[in-house]
């Protein structure tokens, strides 16, 4: 894979660092750790990185790797500012705790109370939930249910129709039972927060979290950053190269993913937490309480991670876990052509900050991983090679995927016998919680647009039976679809439902969850 970074002699000290179980571990020093982030530009095609490291209450690494964006080659520094992606629903988390301080609400007060409009699919769950169901991924519903609404973009969907078609969504699960992530009910959590505190949720976190902690260069999204000169520009791999991707989704979606931040300002926030929410030369002021620090890093909705001598679970805002038997707070966070992670091992007063603009998860396991094994005693892992070959183990398969179903319309094509008249499938369609699709001629080809999310439009491909392919124009989604078409009694298409072809992709393109209906027919 072509790499944008250039590789530097000294990354190869990393092969010795981490070849052979006989090694010591060791922490590693700041100019070990520049040679993983170098390695790991190189090796998973990342172009920047920004890397800090707290520990006892000391930032004893904090510098960035590689450029901003291919289309600049500006250089990443500490203070370069990314999108922190879903790393924002610990703020909002605490956001609610202070609000719980104050007395305003407790973490139990019904969300019915504070938005009387918010109503799910079933009336029971609607009437039993609360706050604290806002911020746990136990609703019921399925992984990323409702994404649509928001991503990849959303130029019509605003917060009360998103709250409003939260009564659309069908749960998989029962209440409380099951663990599924979600983002549309942080952006409810961020609606509690500006209604029960009298100002916007932006506001909120800028003024109560970012301006006490000194967070100077941090705002609540992309669009209110009061300097643009050193942001990032997202990348997503397509066909062996890079290509700059935009902004995922607009200012509704702030409470679930829209800060933007630096490793410098982060680390701020991140030596708050382990200190219990407490800040200042002396420790001596408090963004949160004793008690909501505890509570946000209190087990309430348990994880199968498939082993049974270790826990994992999600708190309020945080995914905790036992790592070689000390207790680890982490999350991550992803947009459009950004990933991110921070990891706490609180009794060993250790954080970790990871920012990156590239969307490969495998880059910053590579150097949380590397680095948090200096301070766990974990010996001769190589944790680049790992998840790398994890990766291309991931995307071979997925490709082989992909490349028989391409495989499988090109022979479609040339096969004798009838195929269905593209005219016959054309038509609006409507989905309760989405909104319009139609499916029409543009330039002589079969084309699907979304009326509320203007990157999926895209051409369509007949396949088999009723089914077509529908391949979107902006190739860096990585999410094209099948679309299948169901029939009344007179055998013209009455609806659709639509699956993403490839396993690799993001689980916010939560097609599964649509269901059209015929409105009109052209």
């Amino acid at each position: 894979m072509q790499s944008f970074y250039p590789i530097r002699a000294k990354v190869l000290l990393v092969a010795a660092l981490f070849s052979g179980l006989g090694v010591q571990a060791q922490v590693l020093t700041s100019k070990q750790i520049d040679s993983v982030a170098e390695k790991t530009l190189s090796t998973f095609n990342v172009p920047g990185v920004a890397v800090a490291v707290i520990k006892d209450g000391k930032i004893i690494h904090s510098k960035g790797y590689g450029i901003r964006s291919i289309k600049t080659n500006l250089k990443v520094d500490e203070n370069t500012l990314f999108g922190v992606a879903s790393n924002t629903k610990a703020m909002t988390a605490a956001s609610l705790g202070m609000l719980v301080d104050e007395k305003k609400i407790t973490w139990d007060t019904k969300v019915t109370d504070v938005i009387p409009e918010f109503k799910l699919y079933d009336p029971f769950v609607t009437n039993e939930f609360t706050v604290r169901d806002l911020l746990t991924h136990r609703s019921g519903l399925g992984l990323g249910a409702g994404d649509l609404m928001i991503w990849p973009d959303s130029s019509t969907v605003d917060k009360k129709q998103l709250i409003h078609n939260l009564r659309y969504l069908k749960p998989v699960s029962s209440f409380r039972t099951k663990y599924d992530y979600d983002n549309l009910l942080y952006i409810v959590a961020g609606e509690v927060v500006a209604r029960i505190s009298g100002m916007t949720y932006d506001e909120f976190i800028e003024n109560r979290i970012f301006k006490p902690l000194g967070m100077t260069k941090t705002a609540a999204s992309w669009y209110r950053l009061k300097d643009k000169s050193n942001v990032i520009d997202g990348h997503a791999p397509y066909e062996d190269k890079l290509l700059p991707v935009g902004l995922s989704f607009g200012e509704i979606a702030n409470a679930a993913g829209g800060v933007y931040s630096n490793v410098t300002d982060m680390s701020k926030w991140i030596t708050a937490m382990i200190n219990g929410g407490k800040y200042g030369d002396n420790l001596d002021k408090r963004l949160f309480s004793a008690a909501v620090a505890k509570e946000l890093w209190t087990p309430q909705t348990l994880i199968n991670n498939g082993n049974p001598a270790s826990f994992s679970s999600y708190g309020l805002g945080w995914f905790l876990s036992s790592v070689n038997g000390n207790f680890q707070a982490t999350h991550t966070g992803g947009l459009s052509g950004i990933v991110t992670q921070v990891t706490i091992l609180p009794e060993l007063k250790l954080g970790i900050i990871v920012l990156t603009n590239q969307q490969s998860g495998a880059a910053f396991n590579s150097i949380t991983n590397s680095i948090k094994d200096g301070y766990l005693g974990i010996k001769g892992m190589n944790r680049i090679k790992t998840y790398n070959d994890n990766r291309l183990r991931n995307e071979k398969e997925a490709k082989e995927i992909v490349d028989k179903t391409w495989a499988d319309i090109a022979a479609s094509q040339k096969a004798a016998g009838a195929k269905p008249e593209a005219k016959n499938y054309y038509g609006t369609f409507n989905d309760d919680w989405f909104g319009q699709v139609t499916i029409s001629e543009v330039n002589g080809k079969m084309h699907f647009r979304a009326k509320n999310a203007p990157k999926l439009r895209g051409d369509m491909t007949y396949y088999k039976g009723n089914t077509f392919i529908v391949k979107w124009y902006d190739r860096s989604l990585d999410a094209d679809a099948f679309v299948n078409f169901s029939l009344d009694n007179e055998g013209k298409p009455n609806g659709f439902k639509m699956t993403a072809i490839s396993p690799l992709t993001d689980f916010s393109f939560d097609f599964q969850d649509l269901d059209f209906k015929l409105i009109n027919i052209k």
